[in-house]
């Protein structure tokens, strides 16, 4: 039986390797420091290549890496070495393309830190658990400012943890009152 294809992280680090945004999707790394040591070496691996006007591959342990470089961004998605490299491709240039829009095309350090709170949503409308969801930009980008303008989510778009704490919120209201 074959499984869904899936992604073991989702990193953007800056041009010295310093997180920007990360989310792990996988017990692979189990602690921080070994999460910050497998971004340094993902870093020393890819840093002398030139991944700005396509993405990249690389193998790193039992790892794919595909990655790509915008001015001082370096975007990367991970997975074991068994899964299909275009399926991460069209997963980073998903991300790449969605932040892009988000930061309404300039995609540079400062801006995605004054916009963290919108890249981690696009990370979350990328991958839930390591599963991939959504890889067309426009759909992720327009779910993120949907979902950023009034802060409210529809219940269907919500996911369990997310419904149960609007549950709450409403059960507390209506008792309150």
């Amino acid at each position: 039986m074959e499984s869904c294809p899936s992604v073991k992280n989702i990193l953007l680090l800056d041009s010295e390797g310093n997180r920007v945004a990360v989310k792990y999707f996988s017990n692979d790394w189990p602690n921080h420091s070994a999460k910050l040591a497998f971004e340094r070496s993902v870093f020393t691996k890819t840093m002398k290549t030139n991944a700005r006007s396509e993405a990249e591959i690389a193998m790193l342990d039992s790892y794919t890496i595909v990655y790509r470089f915008v001015q001082d961004l370096h975007f990367f998605v991970t997975s074991s070495n068994d899964e299909n490299e275009l399926i991460l491709a069209n997963v980073l240039q998903g991300f790449y393309d969605a932040v892009g829009q988000i930061l309404r095309n300039e995609v540079e350090k400062r801006t995605a830190l004054e916009n963290l709170d919108l890249i981690l949503l696009c990370i979350d409308e990328i991958v839930d658990g390591g599963i991939i969801l959504e890889t067309d930009a426009s759909v992720i980008a327009g779910k993120v400012a949907t979902n950023s303008d009034d802060g409210s989510l529809l219940i269907s778009d919500q996911n369990i943890s997310q419904a149960l704490a609007t549950a709450r919120e409403h059960f507390a209201r209506s008792f309150l009152k």
